[in-house]
């Protein structure tokens, strides 16, 4: 695995990615072989590099934005086929629209077709190449899980769905559970029989799920294995690499408070400041044509207030007011009602079910931002009663208001809203790894993936 702005990817992907760049440069380069005979007249000197850069980059954010990368299509010859042929039609659309609006970027037209073919035909292959390497498990690192408890079986389960990482589970060592606790992994004895079934399975990595191990953990022996090349790894840092969130189940306060995360930074803390407010300021001039058109619809719409203000929970537990566009008829949570909106929501008005669809129902946020009540990227924050409820129930739950909250964040991005309490717990594993990990990198990664889930319209209620 590969880690990346705080973000671990595995490497099987990112070597996708590597050959699918050079695919597509090497089809205009070959495009200008077949169109003008040599790479001098065709591509140098009458198209540029930077024109096939243009071209090559909108078709690899095509490919990110219909989710070639994403663990389910990766498995998946029929929906590789149908989103390659969604790739190249938008990325002829975006190309289009492009040359129109720069024609000095353009490309000559024969090339240009020439060029589609051959990466259609080569993306094509490549992936058909990738899919049966991803499969082979001669590729795979063969590991063992020492522990048979929550963290153990959350693994077995997240490591079999995803091939990409390139792991092979053989089995797992600790008491016998009932098979369908471990995805059906094999149990290989007991912990003490280590060395034994390292050496007659062939293993090359052990991942450490033991809940209790003080007394329990063979020190000296794994020490021994890793100095002869075995891997050892944690499993909770496993499960971190793999979901993007912190293990729940195998938390204990002194993880949290000898991580060498949850720490804060005076100069990270003013970066992250400058950075929302540079942020805020230019999105606030960009979009006021905007605010203007979307106050007339909602004024004409329906009776009631423009802006529709809410007690929220900040850094602290301080409580602020949360401005938004209202997307409700006036008067819906009077009574304190402040369920989870569903899509068919009664109290929507008509405008307002489209600005939350298209999430511009939050661009007054930026208010809040301006003023140092948020940053733009944080742990979403929610009303009073829902969070002190949570607070009440959820272990640990505190520990988002630490940071200030965001207007978008690293669970708002993984994640849909949240109806339940279980739902919320999930969440807060997303919001511990941001607040865990947080850097300028990551909020930057999760602004760019942000602006997919609105520009395809994800999520939105």
């Amino acid at each position: 695995m590969v880690r990346l702005f705080n973000v671990y990817y595995p490497v099987r992907t990112l070597i996708l990615l590597a050959g699918e760049t050079l695919i597509l440069c090497a089809s205009f380069l070959a495009a200008g072989l077949i169109r003008f005979g040599s790479t001098s007249s065709g591509m140098f000197g009458q198209a540029g590099w930077y024109r096939i850069a243009i071209a090559g980059g909108v078709f690899l954010l095509c490919m990110y934005y219909y989710d070639l990368y994403d663990s389910f299509i990766l498995t998946s010859p029929r929906e590789i086929v149908t989103r390659l042929i969604q790739v190249l039609g938008t990325g002829c659309v975006i190309m289009a629209a492009i040359y129109y609006f720069a024609p000095q970027s353009r490309l000559e037209l024969g090339l240009f077709l020439v060029a589609l073919g051959l990466a259609a035909l080569l993306l094509g292959l490549w992936r058909k190449l990738f899919l049966v390497l991803n499969a082979s498990n001669r590729f795979a690192v063969r590991s063992v899980l020492f522990g048979s408890g929550p963290l153990a079986k959350t693994l077995a389960s997240e490591i079999q769905q995803r091939s990409e990482w390139g792991v092979k589970l053989v089995g797992y060592l600790g008491a016998p559970a009932d098979s369908n606790s471990l995805n059906g992994l094999p149990c290989l004895g007991g912990l003490e029989s280590l060395a034994d079934v390292l050496q007659r399975e062939r293993v090359a990595q052990v991942i450490i799920t033991l809940g209790e191990r003080r007394g329990r953990l063979p020190v000296e022996l794994l020490l021994d294995l890793k100095a002869r090349g075995v891997r050892v790894q944690d499993g909770a840092d496993v499960y971190e690499a793999l979901t993007g969130k912190v293990a729940l189940d195998s938390l204990r306060l002194s993880w949290l408070l000898f991580s060498p995360g949850f720490q804060v930074s005076y100069l990270r803390r003013t970066q992250k400041r400058i950075f929302s407010l540079l942020l805020s300021l230019a999105a606030l001039i960009l979009t006021a044509p905007l605010f203007v058109v979307i106050a007339i619809a909602v004024r004409l719409d329906s009776k009631g207030p423009i802006i529709y203000r809410q007690q929220r929970v900040g850094q602290g537990g301080r409580i602020f007011m949360l401005n938004k566009f209202r997307t409700m008829k006036a008067g819906a949570d009077a009574n304190g009602d402040f369920r989870p909106a569903r899509p068919d929501d009664e109290r929507f008005t008509r405008v307002g079910r489209w600005l939350r669809r298209t999430r511009l129902d939050e661009l007054p946020q930026l208010y809040n931002i301006l003023r140092g009540d948020m940053h733009f990227v944080g742990p979403r924050p929610f009303v009073p009663s829902q969070e002190q409820e949570c607070a009440e129930k959820i272990p640990f739950y505190r520990q988002r208001w630490s940071v200030k909250p965001g207007a978008t964040g690293w669970a708002q991005i993984n994640r849909g809203y949240c109806a339940t309490i279980e739902d919320n717990a999930d969440k807060l594993a997303y919001d511990l790894y941001y607040i865990k990990h947080m850097s300028l990198g990551l909020d930057l990664l999760i602004i760019f993936r942000t602006l997919k889930t609105l520009i395809l319209g994800r999520g939105g209620r």
